[in-house]
């Protein structure tokens, strides 16, 4: 595997000439072609692009399997909904304390390396998954101990997403669009084939077919040719990194303020809408009509997903809050209890919102900060945006049970709406504009 990093000094990749000898200063001559990409060709569809967007869309499909698997399997060793409860958050917690560090090892050794390396770690972990329900009932503190491993290692993969489409792809925006476009897909389709893999075959199965699509990711990953980018961390201890990392992240008021922004959405909305979403929905259109539902959500983030390919707008973040109000729909539909055609076309419109956003923060993200510290900075925003989420989801129970859930979810809707709004007013998110492609 070719050395992924090189001396501090090259320039930023997809950004413009006049952009970089801007962020130069004076004296300093525009950028020189980035070594390993050529000077013309496709903006998304090169070598490198096919062989990442089949690393993400093959182990995103196997990860979409993954929750409906492992809870089923939990229930059936007799575990019940707390060791469901307590297994899905052996992986989310160590996501959520150490994706930190993630950034930090990343930016110091290569994303691709530790991309690869968290690849590998799951193929043995969900190969030993498998053979233990594959050969008999296996210990509830066995599956804890996996989960925790494979939390820890998505800690490690995810902040080298950001760093790595904007070295195979000189148009960012539509290749994450691109590749958000297939997740969404993946998301949509996993959960379905992993139920019928249980009720005809077994558990097991499920867990191999997760291993199998990360060995095919890490395979996928290796193959790349990455022109090489700045040294981030190379040097002092993890904490003087981590310290370098939180002042990139905090010198930029867009970023910080789209994730305190978030953070009270994670709390106020995404935590709440599911958990009693689906007890609303189940007792009003029962569960194949929740399955419905939920399925016009994901058609809603493919949708959103082909539309940021084609549109391109000036100021990113303020086109993406404007559409990510859509978002609302969601809980708005479930408060008001809407019969299930209306309830499926509002959560197409808030599925197409919540993606067409999330390309938009993803693309702005990974054009308007440097290279060598991008992978810190992504890990700061993940953190932020993942914490609070299971804060709002512990929540939504208690609350619900003081003032009710359909008065849990009209404040949602509230709360969506007065955060988009927030998006909207504050200048430096409004005001951020889009990086040009490179050529």
């Amino acid at each position: 595997m070719a050395d992924d990093l090189q001396p501090v000094g090259q320039p930023y990749p997809g950004v413009s000439p006049e952009r970089e000898a801007e962020r130069a200063g004076p004296g300093r001559v525009g950028p020189e072609p980035e070594p390993g990409r050529p000077a013309a060709g496709p903006a998304v569809w090169t070598r490198d692009f096919r062989l990442f967007f089949a690393a993400r869309s093959v182990s995103t499909l196997g990860t979409a399997m993954v929750p409906v698997a492992m809870s089923l399997g939990v229930l059936q060793a007799g575990y019940g909904a707390s060791g469901v409860g307590f297994t899905l958050a052996a992986s989310l917690a160590p996501m959520a304390l150490l994706v930190l560090f993630g950034g930090v090892l990343a930016d110091r050794f290569g994303p691709r390396r530790m991309m690869v390396g968290a690849d590998t770690v799951r193929v043995l972990s969900q190969t030993l998954t498998a053979v233990l329900f594959l050969t008999g009932t296996p210990a509830l503190w066995q599956l804890l101990v996996i989960s925790a491993v494979n939390g820890t290692a998505a800690a490690m993969f995810q902040p080298g997403l950001a760093s790595l489409v904007p070295r195979i792809a000189s148009d960012v925006q539509r290749a994450v669009a691109t590749q958000r476009t297939s997740e969404s897909l993946m998301l949509l389709l996993g959960p379905s084939i992993a139920g019928l893999l249980v009720a005809f075959a077994d558990v097991g199965l499920v867990f191999l077919v997760d291993a199998a699509g990360f060995g095919v990711s890490a395979l996928c990953l290796s193959l790349l040719r990455l022109a090489p980018v700045a040294r981030g961390a190379g040097g002092g201890s993890i904490w003087t990194n981590l310290h370098e990392g939180w002042r990139e992240f905090s010198s930029r008021p867009w970023m910080w303020g789209v994730i305190v922004v978030w953070a009270v959405m994670g709390i106020a909305v995404f935590g709440p809408v599911l958990p009693l979403g689906v007890e609303l929905v189940s007792a009003s259109h029962r569960a194949t009509g929740y399955g419905f539902v939920t399925s016009a959500f994901g058609a809603g983030t493919i949708a959103g997903g082909i539309l940021a390919m084609r549109v391109k707008p000036s100021r990113p973040l303020a086109a993406g809050a404007a559409v990510m109000f859509l978002f609302a729909l969601q809980p708005l539909s479930i408060t008001l209890d809407l019969p299930l055609a209306p309830m499926m076309a509002a959560h197409l419109f808030a599925g197409t919102g919540y993606a067409f956003w999330g390309v938009m923060w993803m693309t702005s993200v990974q054009t308007q900060v440097p290279p060598e510290v991008l992978n810190r900075v992504h890990a700061y925003e993940v953190a932020g945006s993942v914490m609070a989420v299971p804060v709002g989801q512990a929540l939504a129970g208690p609350v619900a049970l003081v003032f009710g859930a359909r008065e849990v979810l009209a404040v949602s809707s509230v709360v969506a709406v007065v955060c988009c709004t927030a998006m909207l007013a504050i200048p430096a998110i409004r005001g951020l504009r889009r990086v040009p492609s490179a050529p």
